[in-house]
């Protein structure tokens, strides 16, 4: 399974590509603002500078929602970089965009899924990646995980293409209850990825190994 860091933090995403375990990044005009970058032109050169950090997709969201508005987009964006991935939501126009957009080469991340049918929509329209929202189907009592299980299941069945990428993380079980029913990619605020380093009996086993080489060496 892939990791990806979902932020638009140049600082945190170099951070996370020091582990050494980073695959990619996705972003959206709400992590843009928490950023403070505004207007067209910053936000093309903040994607371009997120590029130059990591190796892998860098998903990148569109705001308009008509097709026309999306193809332009799309190819402005995709033409930043060839690592650039084009974020379309998950609405009528933009199934036909993501159909446009791959006929064209073009690499598309379909966000905002919440059920299976749209999941099978996304995938027969070429979609790169699919993104099932977790934390805001288990914030309507929903269970996320239990989304990705299906929509894994359908893909292996039906030989689709797509990469589901479980979004919307909210903690590192989370992530590994995502391994565990299949997706193909998380994307998760740096703090989830840096919780499953953590566990009590690896600090206390740390402790008493360092402890035991300082008596034995003094």
């Amino acid at each position: 399974m892939k990791f990806f860091i979902d932020t638009a933090n140049l600082a945190q995403i170099k951070e996370a590509n020091d582990l050494g375990i980073l695959d990619g990044v996705t972003t959206n005009p709400s992590l843009m603002a928490k950023e403070g970058i505004t207007g067209t032109d910053n936000v093309m050169k903040h994607y371009k500078a997120i590029c130059a950090i990591v190796d892998g997709d860098v998903s990148a969201e569109v705001i308009s929602t008509d097709f026309e508005g999306m193809i332009r987009e799309g190819e402005m964006l995709a033409a930043l970089d060839e690592k650039i991935v084009v974020k379309i939501p998950m609405i009528k126009e933009g199934i036909k965009a993501i159909k446009h957009l791959t006929s064209m080469g073009i690499k598309t991340n379909c966000t905002l899924v919440f059920s299976s049918g749209q999941a099978i929509l996304a995938a027969k329209a070429g979609a790169t990646y699919i993104s099932p929202f977790i934390g805001r189907l288990d914030d309507i009592s929903y269970d996320g995980i239990q989304l990705i299980a299906e929509i894994a299941q359908i893909f292996a069945v039906q030989g689709y293409q797509t990469q589901i990428l479980a979004a919307s993380i909210r903690n590192p079980i989370h992530i590994i209850k995502s391994a565990q029913v299949g997706a193909h990619v998380i994307t998760s605020p740096l703090d989830s990825i840096l919780a499953l380093l953590k566990h009590p009996l690896t600090d206390s086993g740390l402790e008493k190994f360092l402890a035991d080489h300082k008596k034995a060496n003094s």
